[in-house]
């Protein structure tokens, strides 16, 4: 039987090691994502390396002449993606921490609709259990 068949979700993780803008990996990555999501896939992302400046504040665009794509992030939580990851030494080794990403959020209908944290900073032991337990992977 397939899996489509079945009912069987696979667990799809989507990495994000480069900076977003400047190739097309970012862009093209989030737009995957959700496309992922509207077919119901279980979503993880996960951000690192110079990836990590895909969700940071404050991106301004005007001075390279592209459009910013960045706001788009915010709307992660509409589609049920709400387990972003990010690794704390990338963002150690770019002197960032968790103020200087944009605050993603999700509602969780099994609290009452509580708006909850979708970003999770994790050390690279914890990254490496979270992509040793996915079916999928996927870098970008």
């Amino acid at each position: 039987m397939s899996e489509e068949a079945s009912g069987v979700v696979k667990k799809f993780l989507y990495i994000n090691r480069k900076a977003p803008y400047g190739t097309v990996y970012a862009l093209e990555s989030l737009e995957v994502v959700l496309i992922a999501a509207a077919f119901d896939q279980d979503v993880s992302l996960a951000f690192f390396d110079d990836g990590v400046y895909q969700i940071a504040k404050g991106m301004d665009t005007k001075a390279i002449g592209q459009k910013n794509f960045s706001p788009t992030y915010k709307a992660l939580g509409d589609y049920d993606i709400n387990k972003i990851y990010v690794s704390k030494e990338s963002l150690d080794a770019r002197g960032l921490s968790k103020d200087d990403l944009m605050d993603l959020k999700y509602e969780d209908e099994d609290d009452d609709w509580a708006e909850k944290d979708s970003i999770h900073i994790v050390n690279s032991e914890e990254l490496a259990d979270l992509m040793d337990s996915q079916d999928v992977i996927l870098s970008f």
